[in-house]
């Protein structure tokens, strides 16, 4: 497997983990739990996810051809009027991933040196996917810790339980 085949399987592992995440934090929430902000001047994780569904499909459509931020974006309104509802909420969540992962997709030996430009400046490829991929933990982990305290002692985790370490060690080494 060359270089450019074992980050791309590789990145293509990890921005899935990250969108994981967040579809097992979404499962444990409530319409009205996703409007939820701890204070007045924070986001709510509906607004969090506007915002990374905006930004990915100005960042991934046209990934190898156009500028990442796209004059059809508004990132201000990303901030405003929250999804109304959870469905509503994933359905912009899963285009967004889409778009991402079909851009993924179409990265091959023959374009991989392409140069990127987000917002007029230049990256390599991998410099645009670390950029995004950092972006999109930094949300994810955001939604997740709402979750947590939103949900309290009823958050089913999404790693290793605290206190269960020595007993998933046991499972993973034998």
């Amino acid at each position: 497997m060359s270089f450019q085949e074992n980050y791309i399987e590789n990145i293509q592992f990890e921005f899935n983990r990250y969108k994981v995440m967040g579809d097992k934090t979404f499962a444990q929430l409530s319409d009205e739990d996703i409007l939820w902000k701890y204070s007045e001047t924070g986001n709510s994780i509906a607004i969090i996810v506007k915002h990374m569904a905006g930004n990915m499909l100005s960042r991934w459509t046209n990934f190898l051809t156009e500028d990442g931020e796209k004059p059809w974006r508004n990132r201000e309104v990303e901030f405003e009027k929250p999804y109304t509802s959870k469905a509503e909420m994933i359905t912009a969540w899963e285009r967004g991933w889409k778009c991402l992962f079909d851009a993924l997709g179409d990265i091959d030996h023959s374009n991989f040196d392409s140069k990127i430009k987000i917002r007029n400046e230049e990256h390599s490829i991998i410099e645009a996917i670390n950029r995004q991929l950092a972006h999109y933990c930094s949300h994810v982990g955001q939604i997740v810790f709402m979750g947590k305290m939103i949900k309290g002692t009823n958050w089913i985790s999404l790693s290793i339980p605290k206190g269960d370490s020595e007993k998933f060690n046991k499972k993973m080494f034998g």
